[in-house]
């Protein structure tokens, strides 16, 4: 199968099967809090990170049960994230995954109790799981995803983003500093996790030091891209597309490419991260093809 789309969408029902038994169950006390942590989780995310967990592993012969262990933790640490991105205190967004964001229908108490219980539910996960994995593969697995979401990863380009919300006057001069700030962010804002996402598949494959480094490059350059495209589709998507309300970015004033440098130069970038992965995907051992397809399918998506 070399069609991305139509590996995610036949590896989904995997993942979410995955996540329902990891989870505890909606009645279990506190009640109201697991409800809403499975309102956030199952409200249709299309899997990106697991599948990316999946498909790095598959390339070093991991086992899908065991990767899939590892992309559930992380798409648990992804909806921690968005939870706590659409509260008032930063993105103030009523959308997510095209229905209410999650403060706006249980309250921001909730909301914020929610996305600290999924975090530390992935944690516990790594910690634990695969019960076969050799405890020093389990042990690194935490340390990948903590480097991932910590002050040097997600939760500090958050604070980066936040600095520099405002700076963006659109249409005027891409100042070096300015754009420095730009790539910083989107590398640790987005580009961590989905970093993480290739490391974690090659650390439960066994891949060795090398394997793991060069999956981490492919999905820093994974990242960017994405990243770049999310950019593209805040300007020009529309709310049924994106899953959330578009053109906040702009609105805010915050750092994007569009922003920064206009479409037809952002989508030159895009297509310059996506070459630079292509040659990192050449040297792995299998699923070439798949990667190679997932590039296409991110270069499409802010086309």
């Amino acid at each position: 199968m070399s069609d991305f789309p139509s590996f995610l969408s036949a590896l989904r029902p995997e993942v979410d099967e995955t996540l329902d038994r990891l989870l505890p169950d909606a009645g279990t006390e506190p009640a109201e809090l697991h409800e809403a942590m499975r309102y956030s989780v199952f409200a249709g995310g299309k899997r990106v990170r697991p599948a990316l967990v999946v498909l790095a592993g598959e390339a070093w012969g991991g086992a899908r049960e065991d990767l899939l262990v590892g992309g559930a933790a992380l798409e648990m640490v992804h909806t921690f994230s968005l939870i706590h991105d659409d509260l008032p205190a930063l993105d103030d967004d009523d959308l997510r995954r095209g229905r209410p964001t999650l403060h706006r229908a249980r309250g921001e108490a909730m909301a914020v109790l929610a996305g600290d219980a999924l975090l530390n539910r992935a944690y516990e996960v790594l910690g634990r799981e695969p019960a076969g994995a050799p405890p020093e593969r389990r042990l690194e697995a935490v340390r990948v995803v903590g480097d991932a979401v910590g002050t040097a990863g997600m939760i500090g380009g958050q604070v980066f983003d936040l600095r520099h919300e405002g700076d963006l006057a659109v249409g005027g001069p891409a100042h070096p500093g300015t754009v420095g700030s730009l790539e910083r962010i989107h590398r640790l804002k987005t580009g961590a996790l989905i970093e993480a996402s290739t490391r974690l598949g090659g650390v439960y494959a066994g891949a060795g030091t090398e394997g793991i480094e060069q999956l981490g490059r492919i999905g820093a350059e994974l990242g960017l891209l994405f990243q770049i495209g999310d950019d593209i589709l805040d300007e020009v998507g529309s709310s049924e597309e994106l899953g959330k309300t578009p053109g906040k970015d702009r609105q805010a004033g915050k750092l994007t490419y569009p922003g920064l440098f206009g479409l037809e130069v952002s989508r030159k970038k895009a297509l310059q991260a996506a070459d630079r992965c292509l040659v990192l995907i050449e040297g792995l051992p299998s699923r070439g093809d798949l990667f190679r397809a997932l590039v296409a399918f991110l270069v499409h998506r802010g086309s």
